[in-house]
């Protein structure tokens, strides 16, 4: 997980595994004959597409070389056909592999403010919750946390996205598309391990997930980047059947690395009548249980 394990940095890292996943036919480059050892292109055809040499790249995907121009970025994210999300995370791993000395670590923002909780009552009956930046639930209403079922078995403590929708065997019935929701729940922390990949909570959590589940180590492994910030979402909900929600990501200033997802759905609608029963339902009280052991 460190930028000084296997594999060089973290901006070799992130070319190497784009290149793998960019086909010679994707790239413009004529079909030759022969089995290819490799289903992506080879260092010397990106090398030629981005108009360097073969062995300035391969010292720049080798992490012995740190100090790539601007021009040789874009050149590099033009010839892998870099979206511009891709394209700005390649410029921020190459401004930090060019650094003498590594960045003062982030502090990340756990506190919730009371004004984003009076918010999230506000909210109500929609759901809406407020995440940190490595997806740890910080506050929820009612329905919020009651959408994702299941995510109250979790002590407060262990209560975090990306490890419900991994290891909560209730996660892969709830949505409708677990293999996309999965796949944005990785960028973003594929998106953050490029920025800051020395991050103690980072390293925690995808330490544990590259461990219990394959599904997200194969993902990381993509080095995807790109999460959608909004759009709609299907779910299979257990106690209150099937809902089409749309929703909206924002992220807070002043609070580094929080982010507020409320879900939203037409007044009188059947979505809405839905939700309305979740927040009903999650302000029930619960019996006291013993302490569960964290998953």
């Amino acid at each position: 997980m460190t930028s000084e394990t296997v594999g060089g940095t973290e901006l070799g890292r992130f070319l190497r595994a784009r290149r793998a996943r960019l086909t010679p036919t994707e790239a413009g480059l004529a079909a030759g004959t022969g089995v290819r050892r490799t289903p992506g292109l080879r260092r010397e055809e990106l090398a030629t597409l981005s108009g360097i040499s073969v062995d300035y790249y391969t010292r720049l995907e080798r992490g012995r070389e740190s100090r790539p121009s601007p021009s040789v970025v874009d050149a590099l994210a033009r010839a892998l056909r870099l979206e511009d999300d891709e394209h700005r995370h390649l410029r921020t791993l190459a401004q930090l592999a060019s650094r003498r000395t590594p960045p003062a670590p982030g502090v990340p923002a756990r506190t919730v403010r009371p004004g984003m909780k009076l918010m999230l009552e506000a909210l109500r009956p929609n759901p809406a919750y407020l995440v940190s930046r490595t997806n740890d639930l910080l506050a929820a209403n009612p329905s919020g946390l009651r959408l994702l079922a299941g995510m109250e078995d979790y002590p407060v403590t262990q209560r975090n996205i990306a490890r419900y929708v991994f290891l909560h065997p209730t996660a892969r019935t709830l949505f409708d598309d677990w293999n996309n929701q999965v796949r944005g729940c990785v960028a973003r922390l594929r998106a953050l391990a490029g920025a800051d990949p020395d991050a103690p909570d980072l390293t925690r959590l995808a330490g544990e997930l590259l461990l219990k589940s394959p599904e997200f180590a194969r993902l990381w492994e993509r080095y995807d980047v790109k999460a959608r910030s909004h759009g709609r979402k299907t779910f299979h909900h257990p106690d209150v059947g099937d809902l089409t929600l749309g929703y909206q990501s924002l992220h807070l200033e002043g609070t580094p690395g929080q982010r507020l997802l409320a879900y939203h759905c037409e007044p009188g609608s059947a979505e809405h009548d839905a939700v309305t029963l979740l927040d009903m339902l999650g302000t029930r009280p619960r019996t006291p249980e013993p302490p569960n052991p964290a998953p």
